[in-house]
């Protein structure tokens, strides 16, 4: 890991809030990114696109973006900071609009030959039945574009009004809803940082969230939910998920920073589900966790996150 000098960094926008359904998350997030900035004692500030004019961008040498959801991990934002040439932390424009759409993300990794769990497009209730019987009544229902799990149901041993009615709720979102194979197993999500020696897979996390449900509750205020990190994976497991995770962000052009979930079976197979390609920094946040766990302190973190910060073309 390269030793960064904040004097080196210029003036810092904390790009945080905006106007998505993840606009607290991110409030949170951006909130600790700017309290570790000021106290390394970098030149930085707030910057809040739902309430301030492009203009308060002027004199910013760097932008470190912590939007989460629509405009923030799409491609919108970091369209913007290329527009305007500040450089800026994480995926850029293409890698983010493929990261956001689920459907997108899966048909990349599929393609190079990376585990994904079956799926469809559900489109009307005949796509709903069509998804009960393919899945056996074991099912993930959700927005294609949507994060932190808003809209997301999981269904066991569904009825065909059951998965009516969480298509239903998913399309309020205005999304494409997607169905997915319900793949039991445990919980698992892998922080990929580019920390000055190239793209690299940190200790992976196990989420043991109540009963299972991982939800926008469990995952930013219940302190319910335990976090086994490293997670008790044998060796070779390990090294497997490791490998596959990191081919799986450099498959979507995600090279600086992201998070990957992924679902370990009993028997040892596993399947990716989705990039993270602004990952969340709150206290519940799962980076940060996985960084400790190598010893790098959160400001360290966020320090080495900002020193990244380019113009991806």
């Amino acid at each position: 890991m390269k030793s960064v000098d904040v004097k080196d960094l210029g003036k810092i926008a904390v790009v945080m809030g905006g106007s998505s359904g993840e606009r607290e998350v991110s409030l949170m997030s951006g909130s600790g990114v700017l309290k570790a900035l000021q106290s390394v004692g970098a030149d930085v500030v707030k910057f809040d696109p739902a309430e301030q004019p492009l203009s308060d961008l002027a004199g910013i040498d760097r932008a470190f973006l912590i939007l989460h959801g629509k405009g923030g991990e799409d491609g919108v934002i970091q369209g913007v900071m290329e527009f305007l040439k500040i450089p800026y932390t994480g995926s850029g424009v293409q890698a983010s609009a493929i990261g956001i759409d689920k459907e997108m993300t899966k048909a990349v990794w599929e393609a190079q030959g990376i585990p994904v769990p079956r799926g469809m497009v559900l489109r009307d209730e005949a796509d709903c039945e069509e998804a009960l019987r393919r899945f056996n009544g074991n099912l993930v229902i959700k927005p294609s574009k949507e994060g932190s799990s808003l809209g997301l149901y999981k269904l066991k041993n569904a009825t065909l009004e059951e998965v009516k009615e969480a298509f239903a709720k998913s399309q309020e979102a205005g999304m494409t809803v997607l169905a997915e194979e319900y793949v039991f197993g445990r919980e698992l999500t892998v922080a990929v940082l580019d920390m000055g020696e190239g793209l690299k897979a940190f200790p992976i996390i196990e989420i043991k969230a109540p009963d299972g449900d991982y939800d926008f509750e469990h995952k930013y205020y219940s302190d319910e939910t335990v976090y086994v990190c490293p997670a008790e994976v044998s060796e070779d497991v390990t090294e497997k998920i490791k490998a596959v995770v990191e081919k799986a962000a450099l498959s979507v052009g995600a090279d600086a920073w992201s998070r990957i979930d992924v679902m370990l079976r009993d028997d040892g197979s596993f399947v990716l589900l989705e990039v993270i390609v602004a990952p969340g920094m709150t206290p519940h946040s799962l980076v940060p966790l996985a960084a400790r766990t190598c010893g790098i302190s959160y400001e360290e973190l966020v320090k080495q996150v900002a020193a990244r910060a380019s113009l991806k073309g």
